[in-house]
């Protein structure tokens, strides 16, 4: 059998409205060799048949019990074959060169592991501006990836191996999953920018995952403890780590004061004490 280049995977909970959009968006790409999984994580709206609309052979519908985005991102992976995993969030979708333009640049940089791109952001269909902090990296981006998540999932497309290596989706994180993942991914590799865009972001919709959990810096806090006690980090990215864990406890610690929960506080501020020490 031919071995694919490319295993796109859409990842979905209860996103039917947005879904035909983003398959289509997979299904009109100009390169056609790989396969689209489209992992259901238990939804309970129309998500089955729209997937069953498409006739595609190229589609593989995977329905799983609801466990949340890494889950599903992880069942997507371990079920694919391509040599590069390509995510594609269930509200986002590509522009028609997309596959073909990350695989160009695939065969003219062999060293590089992982590929991804500018995107274009939509909230209710306006376009949006950019900040500059918002602007893409490339090459080694640790101390980028430390401060937000630099690479937009949907913009990725991930040598098999690098998973492997750096392990896949944390379970336990209900949202900055993406966050954590590429915190142990630009630990270890640097990251190539296409400099073309050719993803489409959609935003403004309630069930995002902003909306959902409004303090996510709880979350990015976990990835930077969890990387800093759980990776042997070089000294330099443990020092710029450690700065950032700092930084965020401190903003975190200082609203929990100003909502009078001093365990959040005494918490904050012995996961800091713990570190310090251990690397004393």
């Amino acid at each position: 059998m031919k071995s694919l280049l490319f295993s796109v995977i859409i990842a979905t909970y209860n996103r039917a409205h947005f879904l035909k959009i983003a398959i289509n968006s997979v299904l009109q790409q100009t390169f056609k060799d790989y396969e689209l999984l489209i992992v259901d994580d238990g939804s309970t709206d129309q998500t089955q048949s729209i997937v069953e609309q498409f006739k595609d052979p190229r589609i593989r519908y995977l329905p799983c019990s609801h466990q949340g985005v890494a889950a599903a991102r992880n069942a997507g992976i371990l079920e694919s074959s391509g040599e590069f995993i390509c995510f594609l969030d269930s509200d986002d979708r590509f522009r028609s060169q997309k596959l073909a333009v990350t695989c160009d640049y695939i065969k003219h940089n062999p060293s590089w592991s992982i590929f991804h791109t500018e995107e274009l952001w939509y909230r209710n269909g306006a376009l949006l501006a950019q900040k500059s902090y918002h602007k893409k990296p490339s090459g080694f981006i640790f101390q980028h990836a430390t401060r937000l998540c630099c690479v937009s999932i949907s913009t990725a497309a991930i040598k098999r191996t690098v998973f492997d290596q750096v392990g896949i989706f944390d379970v336990n994180l209900p949202a900055c999953e993406d966050y954590d993942f590429w915190l142990r991914v630009a630990a270890e590799f640097p990251v190539f920018l296409i400099p073309q865009y050719l993803t489409i972001k959609e935003g403004g919709h309630c069930d995002q995952q902003s909306h959902k959990y409004p303090a996510m810096d709880k979350f990015r806090i976990y990835a930077l403890e969890k990387l800093l006690r759980n990776v042997q980090l070089e000294k330099d990215h443990y020092q710029i780590a450690y700065a950032e864990l700092k930084r965020k406890c401190q903003i975190y610690a200082a609203g929990a004061l100003k909502r009078g929960k001093a365990a959040d506080i005494k918490h904050y501020h012995s996961i800091l004490k713990e570190l310090e020490m251990s690397n004393a």
